[in-house]
């Protein structure tokens, strides 16, 4: 990686994400990526705070000048989403994370790369590091669990920080700065079904979708891009209507905030060719009806092991049902910012474990009452299919305050260092803003991040000479203090 070190300006931030990409870091398995930051942190002599959940906060004095300064929250979370194409061997617990240039983009080799939010934690840290950038006092807050329902932030306790402004660097897009999101909560829904023997003469097959972009549940939502579980479950609702097929187990999907881009399921099936007939109708109608929004769909039917049990019609027919007509994406666009996705819901995960159907959706919502109605049609789908629902991990959105001397701030650097102004708004996905917010009254929050793409997705990538403006503009603010 030698050409992202060529740079001197940028080239702390890079050594930082390179060495940060040889640490195993998926949610849930951060702690050695957490305690690396920490170790940073005191590397420098700098005073570090590491908390029972393993939030770490490092602390640097003003320099010479900037004592009298509000101090600034630089915030960034270290977990990373963990997908992989399926034909990648990669395990994201021991393996660290291959990188590859193409063009003036950095992308990883068939997996996540964890831009986001690695380059927000890296840029952080490359402040603390360094000698000659000038700042009032910095505490560097890098959480953990981020992406599997802002746990991290939700258990980070208020009076620890003490900085006035709160500068988040888990935005996605250069030029836009973000003054507020929605909020969100978790559903998970199971179903204990009753399992037979397949019917006689019956072979085995596994159905399978795969092709698909795939994306983030809130930035990729309204991009009308295929969800492999809906997709699933259209093909499931047809050869149950056109043929006899036994389903035995059904899989799709990694993540409740990422959209589903594989799905299958393993069957029984009495009529080859019929079956085989009715895939095929269906992935011809599918790719008609998604077109470029999602141009790699495919739907196949190849022979599998004959399962030994399968799920009773009944239980299969509702829970195909449930799946082929459950909400999945935009339910409600914004009345007051164009183009801004109000509330939307997301289907992430579909699994089987013995006799147990289960799946998983993430409802986001700027408006908290418009969250909960979506909890409740939710909940009372479910119950239609026989699906018992539970709601877990809700989290506040983030109210934006446009005329704050923050917001005033960091427009006024932007338009001095790269001559234009910035978009100043609201974004649909979740950041830990609100949450921290509701603990420190009166701080003021913007956050800003580089252009990067298909994030929770193996073609994530970011733009390295936007990662380099990202690192001018972050000096630029803090000069400015």
């Amino acid at each position: 990686m030698d050409a992202l070190l060529q740079n001197p300006e940028t080239k702390p931030l890079w050594n930082y994400f390179i060495e940060l990409c040889k640490i195993p870091h998926g949610s849930k398995k951060e702690a050695s990526a957490a305690n690396w930051v920490a170790d940073q942190g005191r590397a420098m002599g700098l005073t570090v705070v590491q908390d029972e959940v393993g939030n770490v906060v490092i602390r640097k004095p003003a320099t010479p000048g900037y004592e009298n300064q509000p101090g600034y929250i630089l915030q960034a979370h270290v977990d990373m989403v963990c997908e992989k194409n399926e034909d990648t061997v990669h395990d994201f617990e021991k393996d660290p994370i291959k990188l590859q240039i193409k063009g003036d983009h950095l992308y990883a080799v068939g997996t996540t790369l964890g831009a986001d939010n690695g380059i927000g934690v890296c840029a952080g840290l490359a402040v603390l590091a360094s000698k000659d950038i000038k700042h009032p006092q910095i505490e560097l807050l890098v959480t953990i669990d981020e992406e599997m329902g802002l746990n991290g932030a939700n258990f980070f306790k208020g009076g620890v920080l003490t900085g006035k402004y709160f500068l988040n660097l888990d935005s996605e897009e250069e030029g836009f700065l973000t003054i507020g999101c929605a909020g969100g909560i978790d559903t998970e829904a199971k179903k204990k079904v009753s399992l037979t023997a397949p019917a006689p003469g019956a072979k085995g097959f596994r159905l399978r979708v795969s092709g698909l972009k795939g994306g983030h549940s809130g930035m990729n939502i309204n991009d009308s891009r295929g969800n492999a579980i809906k997709i699933l479950a259209r093909t499931l609702y047809a050869l149950q209507a056109g043929t006899q097929i036994g389903i035995a187990s059904l899989k799709g999907g990694n993540k409740r905030n990422a959209i589903a881009r594989e799905a299958s399921a393993v069957l029984a099936v009495s009529d080859e060719v019929k079956a085989k007939s009715i895939v095929e109708t269906v992935q011809t109608e599918t790719k008609q009806a998604i077109g470029n929004f999602d141009p790699g769909l495919q739907i196949t039917l190849a022979p599998e092991n004959l399962p030994e049990r399968v799920i009773s019609d009944d239980d299969a027919r509702s829970i195909v049902n449930t799946l082929f007509t459950m909400v999945h994406g935009v339910v409600a666009m914004s009345p007051d910012i164009p183009g801004l996705v109000q509330t939307s819901t997301n289907l992430g995960v579909l699994e089987t474990q013995g006799d147990i159907v289960s799946f998983y959706m993430l409802h986001r919502s700027s408006i908290d009452s418009s969250k909960m109605t979506v909890v409740d049609r939710v909940t009372a789908h479910c119950a239609l299919g026989g699906f018992q629902a539970a709601h877990i991990g809700g989290y506040p959105g983030w109210k934006p305050e446009p005329d704050s001397d923050l917001v005033k701030i960091v427009t006024g650097v932007y338009k001095d260092a790269f001559g234009s102004e910035m978009q100043v708004v609201a974004m649909h996905a979740g950041l830990e803003c609100g949450i921290i917010g509701e603990k420190y009254p009166g701080m003021q929050m913007v956050s800003i991040g580089p252009d990067m793409w298909d994030v929770h997705t193996p073609e994530e990538h970011v733009s390295i000479p936007s990662v380099a403006n990202f690192w001018k503009f972050v000096k630029a603010i803090l000069a400015r203090a």
